[in-house]
């Protein structure tokens, strides 16, 4: 059973930092693609990274480049995100969530990195930006 545990959010001051980590379990770790999600209240769920680590591909969306940092653990099928210089705009539950990638044919749900790519989610964990 393909199973996603994220871990880490919680109330920051803009400015801040966070860490959150997606502990995934059930599955051959390098043969799919993890995303990181975010959805904010009233707000449809969006794709903030995503990358495939057997692949090499990793995709950031433009209104956290140079904030975000997607970072994969094999060893340990875990998947982290950096959050660095933290705006109220970033306030949002986020998920993390898998998709197989059999081949370099499915790169898409990592270029594309849209919710309807993937297959499993995690429950999600709360990131408040205060300002």
């Amino acid at each position: 059973e393909v199973q996603l545990v994220e871990s880490g959010g919680g109330l920051v001051q803009a400015g801040g930092s966070l860490r959150l980590s997606c502990a995934a379990s059930g599955f051959t770790f390098d043969d799919y693609a993890i995303g990181w999600f975010r959805q904010a209240p009233g707000k449809e769920r969006e794709g903030v990274s995503c990358t495939s680590s057997k692949y090499g591909s990793t995709y950031y969306a433009d209104s956290v480049k140079g904030r975000f940092t997607i970072s994969t653990d094999n060893a340990k099928n875990t998947v982290n995100l950096q959050i660095d210089s933290l705006k109220p705009e970033d306030t949002a539950v986020y998920y993390c969530a898998a998709a197989r990638v059999r081949s370099q044919l499915r790169l898409w749900v990592v270029s594309l990195c849209r919710p309807a790519g993937y297959a499993y989610w995690g429950q999600g964990t709360q990131v408040t930006v205060s300002s």
